[in-house]
């Protein structure tokens, strides 16, 4: 409602500079529009050497995925997972991934997992750096905390608009928009894990004359991999809750599937996906959080 249609009396002055207020508009839309076209203008091979390089990594780890037979990969991830998180988790995934098969969603499964451990890759070299950096630097945590808070609660269909705008169509912008979405977590908890190394063992890799790279490779990074594995967990986590919002800018999956189930009003369909999103969401929860739990410093 505007200001001027409150029933108050104010000044003439007053009323003047309400209606000149409410007749201005901040041309913010106009900024964001001439940044993005600036962007796409100026850096267009920046994008199209990061557009191959993910779409290179993503395509190479469906193929080694789907190269690999369904039996075998699940005994192989059945054991892994009996190794980090007990017999239990061992069990759970041989028969999640079995009935993954069983519904003839494998091809979908893998295409997703693609995605996500791609998209996971990209994190990690970006995000452990920037964590080390926030750790180390009051100042780089101070320029980075707003970033992050952005990135964080800024509406993931929002990500889905510049990431088609540079890359077009297909799994490319889906995991750059999941790679945005998922690593703030990472940092974040980079950040706290190095700066909660106990300041007794980073005086004594001082004492001892530790250059400062070592006494992170050795000291920090080490003491602080509960931490960051947890970052990651969580990094992974919301990777998987972009699976279906990715496949609405042609990113392949168990998303699609999801997608496809909506348009139709397919509720079996949906259910199928849904639990197989599921599963691999169980799957990688439970084994990060034991090989966290297995860390010589945990």
């Amino acid at each position: 409602m505007p200001l001027t249609s409150l029933s108050l009396t104010l000044p003439s002055w007053l009323t003047d500079l309400v209606e000149r207020y409410e007749a201005w508009r901040l041309p913010l839309r106009d900024w964001v529009d001439a940044g993005i076209d600036y962007l796409s203008t100026e850096f267009a091979g920046v994008f199209d050497a990061l557009n191959w390089f993910v779409e290179t990594v993503t395509e190479q780890l469906i193929v080694w995925l789907e190269a690999v037979p369904a039996l075998a990969f699940i005994v192989v991830i059945g054991l892994l997972a009996w190794r980090l998180s007990g017999w239990r988790v061992g069990l759970f995934s041989v028969l999640g991934l079995a009935l993954i098969a069983n519904i003839e969603l494998w091809s979908a499964f893998v295409a997703t997992l693609a995605l996500v451990l791609s998209a996971e890759l990209i994190v990690v070299l970006i995000g452990l750096p920037l964590g080390i950096a926030a750790a180390l630097s009051d100042t780089a945590e101070g320029f980075m905390k707003p970033g992050l808070d952005f990135m964080q609660t800024m509406p993931a269909f929002v990500y889905l608009i510049p990431a088609v705008i540079f890359f077009g169509i297909g799994i490319v912008p889906g995991v750059i928009a999941t790679v945005i979405f998922a690593m703030p977590p990472l940092v974040r908890l980079t950040n706290l894990g190095i700066r909660q190394v106990p300041h007794e063992l980073v005086e004594a890799a001082d004492a001892f004359g530790a250059t400062a790279w070592q006494k992170l490779v050795k000291v920090q990074l080490p003491t602080a991999v509960p931490t960051i594995m947890a970052g990651v967990n969580q990094s992974i986590m919301l990777g998987l809750s972009m699976v279906v919002i990715a496949a609405m800018i042609g990113a392949d999956g168990l998303g699609r599937d999801v997608l496809r189930s909506i348009n139709t009003l397919n509720l079996g369909l949906g259910f199928e996906a849904g639990l197989a999103v599921v599963i691999m969401a169980v799957i990688l929860d439970r084994m990060t959080q034991g090989f966290s739990r297995r860390s010589p410093e945990a």
